[in-house]
């Protein structure tokens, strides 16, 4: 079937092309084009399923309302739920979002970043993997604007929203401590990720402070289910099995909780968790899991609009933001 263009509605409809395209454009007003010319070309281009060619727009006006957004895993909750707001604010505003997965690779990162920008992204919205961030500052300066989400780098000038994930590690590890632990063990995912080191931090500060360094404990080394579950077998089996354990996300969670409950252990009554991430099928483990909760939300709202203010030429691209973690108090840790 042959694909309808502006010239086979203007043959049809017998008026301009240029006259066609103010109309599919919302620009009739502008040029002050008849009601009657706005309401047969409209009819015509539903009739005939017409849908403009974003690229050859693109290549006319510089812009086709598409966003890229990477993210590393798309079977990780917290990923899912994140893409789904920023999929749902960039509609809000008339922009169409293309999703792509890294799958946590620098070599697929820079692959996919080539791929969205052949197809002539506005601007890409990115969880960046590894540790150089030089790739996407140059894309950021010569090609679109890049905005980060969840990670971010220590010295680049790239813009990014997150948790403050230290504040959170600490929240966690305050927690137990209150609670009477001092055997707390850490689960963390991607070493050189920023919220992983950050998380680690804030656990590790709280137990120095409490004059409980010696009890540091730290293993790990991706956000995956196998992770949570290898790490937590070593743990129950090791001498000094801890009393407490913080996993940092929720696929760390899983896996620790397929090993406890192999152990034949019971979470609270026999080893205490906490976990990084909010979702709320936690609610109906048994029993419901203390985690500490990022702003989700915020974090996909606030990276669209720094996007779409920078395209529009309303903001600098240096903005940098860390957004507050909630400590959601369940039934996972027990007093010692």
């Amino acid at each position: 079937m042959k694909k309808e263009s502006l010239v086979s509605i203007s043959k049809r409809t017998g008026y301009s092309i240029s006259t066609i395209s103010r109309v599919l454009n919302g620009q009739a007003e502008k040029y002050r084009i008849s009601k009657k010319a706005v309401e047969l070309i409209s009819a015509e281009a539903k009739r005939c399923n017409y849908t403009p060619s974003l690229l050859a727009k693109g290549l006319r006006t510089r812009k086709t309302n598409t966003l890229g957004l990477i993210i590393l895993n798309i079977d990780n909750p917290y990923f899912s739920y994140i893409s789904n707001i920023v999929i749902h604010q960039a509609k809000e505003h008339g922009y169409t979002v293309i999703l792509a997965d890294s799958l946590e690779n620098e070599h697929d990162e820079r692959d996919v970043v080539r791929s969205l920008l052949s197809r002539q992204v506005d601007g890409i919205i990115a969880v960046p993997c590894g540790q150089d961030p030089s790739f996407l500052e140059d894309i950021n300066k010569n090609s679109a604007p890049v905005v980060l989400i969840d990670r971010y780098y220590q010295n680049s000038g790239l813009p990014y929203v997150s948790t403050n994930n230290y504040q959170g590690g600490r929240m966690a590890t305050e927690y137990f401590l209150t609670r009477g632990h001092k055997k707390i063990a850490c689960i963390c995912g991607t070493p050189y990720s920023m919220p992983s080191k950050e998380r680690v931090r804030g656990y590790s500060d709280v137990m120095k402070n409490a004059g409980l360094e010696s009890e540091i404990f730290v293993s790990g080394e991706d956000f995956s289910i196998m992770n949570g579950y290898l790490e937590t077998k070593l743990l129950l089996n090791s001498k000094n099995k801890p009393t407490a354990i913080f996993t940092l996300s929720n696929t760390i969670l899983l896996g620790a909780m397929k090993a406890i409950n192999e152990s034949g252990l019971k979470i609270s009554e026999d080893i205490s968790v906490i976990s990084f991430d909010n979702n709320t099928y936690l609610d109906y483990m048994n029993p419901p899991i203390t985690r500490i909760g990022q702003p989700t939300d915020e974090i996909g709202t606030l990276a669209v609009k720094i996007m779409l203010q920078s395209l529009e030429g309303k903001r600098d691209m240096e903005t940098r933001i860390l957004l507050p973690p909630e400590l959601i108090e369940r039934n996972s840790v027990s007093r010692r």
